[in-house]
């Protein structure tokens, strides 16, 4: 069973080392301005012409409060109407994308992201979905994944029916902690109460899936604090549950300079608070997936994983990898066949180069055969704690051994530390070694070195 962990302290402290969360091989560091709008339209011809489906994200940045953890492309206001001049640029960005796709092309997958996507008013959400399904073939069916992330302190009851209302089935809820000191500590004051009623409005409306976020980590944050969290978000029932890392780096987000490192706990009482965690979440019934993520044995991702089916993009985990993601909005990733871009970070660049009628595309790169090859080493491992040789022999017409020779003696050592299990057929990644599954992605990863590993979260 894939949902098997075993908790090695010694393993972890060995092993947990800063690096990529790997929604993507290469990973976002290595986009670079060589790539532009002339290689995404290009892409984009490409996806038309095979009519492949696609997946659709949509960042809203905007936030009427800040978080002090926050490292999100977000802009903290309490002006509204900052968000119409942006969705009228947003809107410019869908059609001079959609133009070159084809409309047989289904979207299967939608997801609005933030910021805080709730921060638009009602009738702006009805307007930009209306024109979503206006230039992108939307299923009417409710068959497809369409997401959205939501702050309980910006939705009520009416929020959550137009939502489901606009084809919405999914939604993701942010808790990080209900402790009131904590909250306190990272200006996010949020009730037990504002987010069991949403997801009882998820429930009664039929939304599909809930999942809620976790951060262990934080400021003021115990073990035995952050356990009573845990229990209280069991009771609600989600069907998924993200438990992240709070990675402190306020050398390069600046609200979490408002955070006082001696609040923060220590390493040791952050590894407490993960096996507390997973302690809890298994004797629940959860499953754990991989990368922060577990999910009831019922949930698509679950299966997905059982069936060796699950997949990871920008997206993080999916049933969607074979899909086209197209990136709408500021900073908005795309990944088109063998091309990843970005959208300008800045907002104001973002919006004036959308109203010269170009797109805002401001790096990006072109996957080569050697990073194809790794990506999909990494996929599998990531994904199924577990890689075949011969299925990337054949795939990639490669002798593996001999691909990966310089690799070998760091996956011998992992062998012999009971991390994995190495063999001449491939790599099964132990109980011991799947919190760990990053540190051996690692391996395979021909971008990392000592100077940009610190530009990443640590594994655990």
């Amino acid at each position: 069973m894939l949902d098997v962990l075993r908790w090695d302290s010694d393993l972890i402290r060995r092993y947990d080392l800063a690096g990529p969360r790997y929604t993507s091989y290469p990973t976002a560091v290595q986009l670079h301005s060589e790539v532009g709008s002339f290689d995404l339209l290009h892409a984009l011809r490409d996806s038309r012409r095979a009519v492949r489906p696609l997946s659709i994200y949509v960042h809203v940045p905007f936030c009427a409060n800040i978080c002090y953890y926050c490292a999100c492309n977000k802009v903290i206001t309490k002006d509204r109407g900052r968000a119409a001049p942006y969705l009228q640029r947003l809107e410019q960005e869908i059609q001079l994308i959609a133009c070159h796709l084809d409309p047989k092309q289904t979207v299967e997958q939608l997801h609005f992201g933030g910021g805080t996507p709730t921060f638009l008013s009602h009738v702006e959400l009805r307007q930009l979905m209306a024109h979503l399904r206006q230039h992108f073939n939307l299923l009417e069916d409710d068959s497809g994944d369409y997401g959205i992330e939501i702050d309980p302190r910006e939705a009520d009851w009416s929020t959550m029916g137009l939502l489901r209302e606009l084809g919405f089935n999914r939604v993701s809820l942010g808790v990080q902690d209900l402790d009131p000191l904590v909250q306190r500590a990272i200006n996010r004051l949020q009730s037990l109460e504002q987010t069991r009623a949403i997801i009882e409005a998820a429930r009664t409306l039929q939304f599909r899936s809930i999942n809620l976020d976790l951060i262990y980590g934080l400021p003021k944050q115990t073990p035995e604090g952050f356990a009573r969290t845990v229990e209280e978000v069991i009771k609600l029932q989600p069907d998924r549950l993200s438990v992240f890392n709070y990675a402190h780096l306020p050398e390069r987000f600046m609200p979490q300079r408002r955070i006082d490192s001696a609040d923060l706990p220590a390493p040791a009482a952050k590894l407490e608070m993960l096996h507390n965690t997973i302690e809890q979440l298994t004797a629940a019934g959860y499953v754990y997936i991989g990368m922060d993520h577990f999910a009831l044995p019922d949930d698509e991702l679950a299966i997905a994983q059982e069936e060796s089916t699950l997949q990871r993009n920008f997206q993080g985990y999916t049933t969607h990898g074979h899909c086209d993601l197209i990136g709408l909005g500021v900073s908005a990733i795309s990944q088109i066949g063998d091309l990843y871009c970005q959208n300008s970070s800045d907002l104001t660049t973002y919006q004036d180069t959308l109203s010269s009628a170009q797109l805002a595309t401001s790096r990006g790169l072109i996957c080569s055969e050697d990073d194809r090859l790794r990506r999909a080493v990494i996929q599998q491992l990531i994904c199924h704690f577990e890689l075949d040789f011969a299925t990337i022999e054949r795939a990639f017409t490669i002798d593996f051994r001999g691909y990966f020779n310089d690799q070998w003696p760091a996956l011998q050592a992992m062998h012999k530390d009971g991390l994995i299990e190495l063999s001449n057929e491939g790599i099964n990644v132990l109980p011991a070694g799947r919190l760990l599954v990053r540190s051996v992605c690692m391996v395979f990863d021909a971008y990392l070195d000592l100077h940009n590993r610190q530009r990443f979260s640590r594994v655990i």
